[in-house]
């Protein structure tokens, strides 16, 4: 049996009952159309996950925290420092697994103020490290030098969306060299972080929609304040309202650095290293809590946030959400699969006088077989093709419901994987009918009708 003359008498049985066929393909459409929806959905949720995971530093930036120490220490606890520069200073010169450590001290809430515009945000004292371990880029200027830091300059660098605030009538600004005020204080700016966005928005602005100038249209239009709701929603956030100056200026301006003894007081709100080779990840964390205890007078006042937990659980979810969703989908298919082998089973019906004239002239058994499974396989595929059609449009509404950052995203493995699923189906619902014609007793088909 020639397998494309078995094709070109399938689509000929397709197009002799076309309402029919379309009829029985509608399960295999649907189906396909779930399915691949389902993986672009998943897709989309993972890219917004791993889009925060990196604006947040990706896997191999851990955060040292500050917790209560255990019981055994609780009355000698007084004796540890906390978090200092001294941790920094340690880590530097002793951690060989850590290729950067970067410190953090914060003003909450701060008024950053040019001419009569200001900025209600949060402002970071840190070092030149703080670039590579926020994973931050600059776009025009530079980044806070180990000099600056030295000698507790005042200067800053600030994020685009704070650049729109501050100079809302000026897109084109470019604010290197003006000077801004922090708290009543002058700084001049040495540095702006580009505009930082997810995938999903860099292709709307692409399309010609600048997330950038909606915001800032918004914002003239009196909406100042951004909601807490659109802040967990958008992963680059802090990031486009970052402004950084040099922690030692933190320090010396806004923040005591002198304690009752008249002894330094370079406490930290935020203590950040950067693991060298994620293949020792765990000897990293142990070389640097070794560190850490000789720094800490031996109390475990200290912990570790790691992102590699972060990671697998997105990982985890997106594994569960798709194997889920392909689960009901699939029911689709399945029942796409069973009106395949109904209409099947009503052809050979029809078409029992044909297959008795087919054997009568030399026909084995295996060609009516075969025949029978390529017209099956024929409504798989023509099927399948039409399902993935109709998925573009299923996502298209499904970007009307998700999230920004969560946008569908279609990927040629999904659309392989839902086109197989149906070639498979088409495959499966026509064997019991192929094996019934072809067990057909060729004189008794003779003699049907």
């Amino acid at each position: 049996m020639n397998l494309w003359l078995g094709f070109l008498i399938g689509l000929k049985e397709i197009g002799a009952h076309k309402f029919r066929s379309f009829l029985t393909m509608l399960g295999v459409i649907l189906g396909v159309a779930s399915l691949l929806s389902m993986f672009a959905l998943t897709e989309g949720i993972a890219q917004g996950m791993r889009e925060r995971l990196e604006a947040n530093g990706g896997v191999e930036r851990v955060q040292i925290t500050q917790k209560d120490p255990s019981e055994e220490v609780q009355d000698i606890a007084f004796l540890s420092p906390g978090r200092t520069m001294l941790d920094v200073e340690a880590i530097e010169r002793s951690a060989s697994l850590v290729d950067a450590v970067s410190a953090e001290a914060y003003i909450g809430n701060a008024a950053v103020s040019f001419m009569n515009q200001t900025v209600r945000t949060r402002v970071t004292g840190s070092d030149p490290e703080y670039l590579l371990l926020n994973r931050h880029e600059i776009a025009n200027g530079r980044m806070i030098s180990q000099l600056d830091v030295d000698n507790a300059s005042r200067v800053v660098v600030i994020g685009a969306s704070v650049v729109a605030d501050l100079w809302p009538h000026d897109p084109e600004i470019d604010p290197v060299g003006e000077t801004v005020r922090i708290n009543g204080r002058v700084f001049t700016v040495i540095g702006v972080f580009p505009f930082y966005e997810s995938e999903a928005s860099r292709r709307k602005r692409l399309a010609g929609v600048d997330a950038a100038t909606i915001e800032r249209l918004e914002r003239r239009r009196g909406a100042r304040a951004v909601s807490k709701h659109e802040r967990r929603r958008d992963p680059f956030f802090p990031k486009n309202y970052a402004v950084v100056i040099p922690i030692s200026t933190m320090f010396y301006d806004f923040k005591s650095a002198i304690n009752p003894d008249n002894s330094p007081n370079y406490k930290l709100d935020q203590l950040v290293i950067r693991v060298r080779d994620m293949a020792h990840f765990e000897p990293a964390l142990e070389e640097v809590r070794t560190i850490l205890d000789r720094t800490h007078r031996g109390i475990d006042d200290f912990g570790f946030d790691t992102r590699e937990e972060w990671f697998e659980s997105i990982e985890r979810s997106v594994s569960a959400t798709r194997l889920s969703g392909s689960f009901i989908a699939g029911i689709s298919l399945v029942v796409g699969g069973i009106g395949i082998t109904n209409i099947m089973l009503a052809s050979i019906t029809e078409r029992i006088r044909e297959i008795g004239v087919r054997r009568a002239i030399g026909a084995r058994q295996r060609d009516i077989f075969v025949q029978i499974v390529v017209e099956s396989v024929v409504i798989g595929i023509i099927g399948g093709l039409l399902g993935l059609l109709a998925s573009v449009g299923m996502t298209r509404i499904l970007v009307l419901f998700a999230p920004t950052e969560n946008a569908p995203i279609i990927t040629l493995t999904g659309v392989l994987i839902s086109f197989g699923f149906a070639v498979a189906i088409g495959i499966v619902s026509g064997l019991y009918p192929a094996f019934k014609a072809s067990r057909l007793d060729p004189i008794e088909a003779l003699r049907y009708g």
